[in-house]
Order: C-alpha cells, then sequence, then structure tokens
C-alpha cells in the first residue's frame, strides 16, 4: 500500500482527530504528595469517586494540614487497585471484603507498601515533550499519516493539546540515531512491535517465576502473602526490575555478538564466492 502524502499540517490534523487526548502522566516519584484534585487526575478518577471510596473505608485518610487533606503515592496506589478491580465486574462492596480479609492481622504499613511497589510504573525515566514542530525536524519524510499513527499506537509519542509526550526519551533518542543511518522509520516500528512481542513474553515469564515460587507454592491460588511475606515480597518486586535487566542484557548482549558476527562471516563468504565466479569465468573465456 502506498503511503499517504500529506503536508505536515494536513497529517497533525489528522493525528488529532484519530487519537484520544490522554491525561497528562503522573511521573513517578518518591513521598509525592497530592491534593484531592490531583490525586483524581493522577488516579483517572473524579473526586467524588475519592470521597466515596474514603467513605466507604477502601481509602486510608489523608493527611490533614489545617484545612485540607494531603494525598499520598499509598492512595494513589489503593486507587488504581480499585479501579482495576471495577473494571473485571467487582462491586464497591466486594473489594471493601476483600480488602479488610487483606488488612486482617496484617501491618498495614506493609500492605501500603506492596500496593505501591506493585502499582508503580518499573521505568524511572522520566516522560518529555516535544512540539509538532520538533517530530518533523527529527523525522522528516519519514513522517507519513500510517507512519505516525503507528507510532501513536505503539505509545511512543502521545498527543496532549498542541505537544507530544514522549514517555521513553531513549527510544525516542534510539530511533532518531537509527532513521539518520538511513533505516526506514516504519520498517523500524514494524521491527519494534515484532521486539515488544517477545519482550512481553519474557516479562510475563519473570513475573510467572514470582507468583509460582513465592506465592502460589506456600498459599495456593486463592489467598494472599502474610506476616514477614508481606514486606519480603515488596522488596523482592523492586528487585526483579534489576535482576531482569541483567539477564536479558546479558542473553541480548551474546545473540548480537553472535548475529552480527554470522552477518559478516556470511557477508565475506558471498564476496569470495562471488571472486572465484568471477575469476572462473576469466579463465574460461
Amino acid at each position: 500500500m502506498k503511503p499517504t502524502q500529506m503536508t505536515p499540517t494536513a497529517i497533525f490534523q489528522s493525528l488529532r482527530k484519530y487519537v484520544r487526548q490522554s491525561p497528562a502522566a503522573v511521573e513517578r516519584q518518591e513521598g509525592r504528595e497530592f491534593t484531592i484534585d490531583e490525586l483524581a487526575r493522577a488516579a483517572d478518577t473524579t473526586v467524588r469517586n475519592v470521597r466515596a471510596y474514603q467513605d466507604r473505608g477502601l481509602l486510608p485518610p489523608p493527611e490533614k494540614r489545617g484545612r485540607t487533606g494531603i494525598y499520598s503515592d499509598v492512595h494513589l496506589a489503593r486507587l488504581r487497585i480499585i479501579s482495576q478491580l471495577l473494571n473485571r465486574g467487582f462491586t464497591l462492596a466486594n473489594i471493601r471484603d476483600l480488602l479488610t480479609a487483606w488488612e486482617q492481622g496484617r501491618d498495614l504499613n506493609d500492605i501500603l507498601g506492596l500496593e505501591v511497589v506493585v502499582t508503580s510504573p518499573w521505568s524511572d525515566e522520566a516522560p518529555s515533550y516535544i512540539s509538532y514542530e520538533e517530530l518533523l525536524e527529527y523525522f522528516g519524510d519519514h513522517l507519513t499519516q500510517e507512519v505516525l499513527l503507528k507510532a501513536v499506537n505503539l505509545g511512543y509519542i502521545i498527543p496532549e493539546g498542541d505537544r507530544l509526550r514522549v514517555p521513553s526519551p531513549r527510544v525516542l533518542s534510539a530511533g532518531r540515531e537509527l532513521v539518520a543511518a538511513g533505516i526506514p522509520l516504519e520498517a523500524l516500528l514494524d521491527e519494534v512491535n515484532k521486539v515488544r512481542y517477545e519482550v512481553d513474553r519474557i516479562a510475563e515469564g519473570f513475573v510467572r517465576l514470582v507468583t509460582t515460587h513465592l506465592i502460589d507454592k506456600k498459599y495456593g491460588e486463592n489467598d494472599l502473602p502474610r506476616g514477614e511475606d508481606v514486606p519480603n515480597l515488596a522488596h523482592f518486586i523492586q528487585r526483579v526490575r534489576p535482576l531482569a535487566d541483567m539477564v536479558v542484557s546479558a542473553e541480548l548482549a551474546r545473540i548480537l555478538d553472535k548475529s552480527i558476527n554470522k552477518v559478516l562471516v556470511d557477508r565475506l563468504a558471498n564476496v569470495l564466492t562471488h571472486l572465484e565466479q568471477q575469476q572462473s569465468e576469466n579463465t574460461d573465456a
């Protein structure tokens, strides 16, 4: 299919039609504090819901500073869990009963600490923002309507009003360098999509190891950790990311070394074969 050639202005106007405006991202910061309005925005919910969950005992009370309630990442973590359970069809009464049982006989600080670890973004990379004009400057003629929408669907750029949020500036930088070297942006995005599928499988494998051997074997599939296992599990989950990074990085380096070496040797073999054929043809002539 031939790419749709459009002016930059037309492409970006089209992008605004196709892509839903996303709420601003909440960067991961230790000890971040929120007013109730900020908390509701961060959790993609409403102030009314926050108050309702608090009244029902689903949400710990905020710290009072004068007449203002101050919320923390603990409240944000609990709101994310409530939202996900509601999306799965559970009622607020179901969730309250579950949380009551979860907290029974357990240290509340340990439980809330585990919730924060599990629901917080694992990447410590801070997002950046660029203008539409800067994106065009980076990638030029590579930015067809199809390519731009593909980048948005993959989550590498997110329209927010008159600018674009870049969740991973490192990925953007790598993409710019690869495209500048001569790799078409569309081909690069297609390859990244394949890589993402494989990385999803790898990540799910690591998570499965944790749940199978640290939770299921001890508590079964229908119970939750208790006692010292709660803070220990929170601490270990924080360690999973760097441990997984080490394993994946080492294996990726091994495969790249092997693959690049093979490409070079194969290319040299092809050249030698071609030279031998030429010599043979010259001899015959």
